[in-house]
């Protein structure tokens, strides 16, 4: 195992000493903390290779220490330590991220193990977010993935577009669609690529926190403004605003929108100094704006402003050659995100996925992918993992004759699909079409989850 730097937190001095000249003897670097405090210090002089963190300390828990190490040190794997290996703190640990769980008293090959798979793990996510930076959609005209002609003309009209002068370019597409991804490919690909690139979704809030987020305020511009903000505009000087679902901006926030567009100025809410800037809006939405400006729900002047070029994204369904390099690129992606090998498509999962159409696009592509990938059983993922949730054909789940338990038949799903997550709540929840909250709360129901937890 190759030498590496660990910080080691644990407050019980023998056990500390043991674990600590242990794995010094087998070459590792070590640094002690017995609090959170003492280790909050340490992460933030010093950069580690993995941190192995007991559960109980007397100033709170390892999971305050995960988080701290987490803000600084993004990426490090945690090694949870407990004197008790409850469910409980299992579940609760991996699903905050944790690469495992160990119980006390830890054995020190199994230990040596576990961080040797932890360090290679944390290397192949380090590689492969420089991968994705350099070949992944996100960066330059590379966003839009294909092989049929629709994707080479939209690559070719990103580096076109961004390479000009304009200040304006709409994206519509349906939703899904990715333009998102092309938006920051138009800024990542332009001579502002190192200035701000600032989203912001309109449907997301608000008239009046909207109006806020763009524009900034000053101290005493509404109730609760006791300081003075920036908004999105003057932080995207110099770079891009990406306005996302453009379609649901409220009208009188559409007039302040054009004047900027114009004038290149505005001002503070509660403001009385101007202040101009140098922005490219991108907009995107998959509303038509023609019939909206025709029903008055939107400017018709706005609109004239905002599509100096507009561009088109197509949905899936009009470029089926694209979908197997999109999901053999999600399959690559999810797989390293997960520390497993690449996965690839057999030819019956490339077919059945051309067939497919996808009605949520690419959103609706990744997530099956996320899927696949998190119940693959080898490195080809084969069309059975594609298959739709429910047969018309086959009625759906078989009934079987002796009859079964709702709840149990739930809780075993809940218990499976934890398992191939790992505990993480969220890609289990995921898995099963659940929200979050809703699996928590079955979780506690199955006692999983305790109100309290002893170590």
């Amino acid at each position: 195992m190759s030498a590496a730097n660990l910080l080691l937190v644990e407050d019980d001095p023998l056990i500390r000493r043991s674990l600590s000249s242990r794995l010094r003897r087998v070459g590792h670097r070590l640094r002690e903390a017995d609090t959170v405090a003492e280790a909050d210090k340490a992460v933030n002089a010093e950069d580690f290779d993995a941190v192995l963190v007991d559960y109980r300390l007397p100033d709170g828990t390892g999971f305050d220490v995960m988080e701290r190490v987490e803000a600084r040190q993004q990426g490090v794997p945690c090694l949870m330590l407990t004197a008790h290996g409850s469910v409980e703190h299992a579940v609760e640990a991996m699903s905050r991220g944790a690469f495992t769980y160990l119980r006390k008293p830890v054995d020190a090959n199994e230990l040596e193990v576990q961080i040797k798979k932890a360090l290679e793990t944390a290397d192949l996510r380090r590689e492969n977010r420089s991968l994705k930076r350099l070949q992944a959609p996100g960066h330059g005209a590379a966003a839009f993935l294909g092989v049929s002609e629709t994707a080479q003309r939209l690559r070719q009209t990103v580096q076109q577009v961004a390479l000009s002068p304009t200040r304006s370019v709409l994206l519509l597409g349906e939703s899904g669609t990715g333009k998102g991804l092309v938006a920051r490919a138009i800024h990542e690909e332009s001579s502002r690529a190192d200035k701000p690139f600032v989203p912001i979704t309109c449907s997301a809030m608000p008239s009046n926190l909207l109006e806020s987020e763009l524009f900034g305020h000053e101290p005493g511009a509404f109730t609760d403004a006791r300081k003075r903000k920036m908004g999105l505009l003057e932080a995207a000087d110099g770079g891009t605003l990406f306005l996302d679902e453009i379609g649901d901006m409220p009208p009188g926030l559409q007039s302040k929108l054009l004047g900027v567009l114009e004038e290149r100025k505005f001002r503070r809410l509660g403001g009385l100094k101007e202040i101009e800037v140098d922005v490219r809006v991108i907009s995107a939405t998959h509303r038509d704006l023609e019939a909206m400006v025709k029903e008055g729900n939107f400017r018709a002047d706005l609109l004239y402003r905002l599509r100096v070029i507009p561009i088109v994204i197509p949905p899936l369904r009009d470029r089926p050659e694209d979908i197997p390099v999109i999901a053999e690129h999600f399959a690559s992606e999810l797989a390293a995100g997960w520390g497993r090998t690449d996965l690839h498509l057999s030819p019956e999962a490339r077919q059945l996925l051309q067939q497919r159409s996808w009605a949520g696009n690419v959103r609706e592509l990744r997530n099956a992918m996320e899927r696949a990938v998190i119940l693959a059983q080898s490195d080809t993922l084969e069309g059975a993992a594609f298959g739709e949730e429910t047969s018309a054909e086959d009625g759906g789940f078989p009934l079987p004759p002796e009859g079964l338990s709702v709840d149990s038949l739930i809780s075993d799903l809940v218990r499976r699909a934890l398992e191939r997550t790992s505990g993480n709540q969220s890609a289990a929840a995921r898995l099963l079409g659940l929200t979050r909250d809703q699996i928590r709360y079955r979780m506690q129901k199955m006692g999983l989850l305790a109100s309290k937890s002893h170590d």
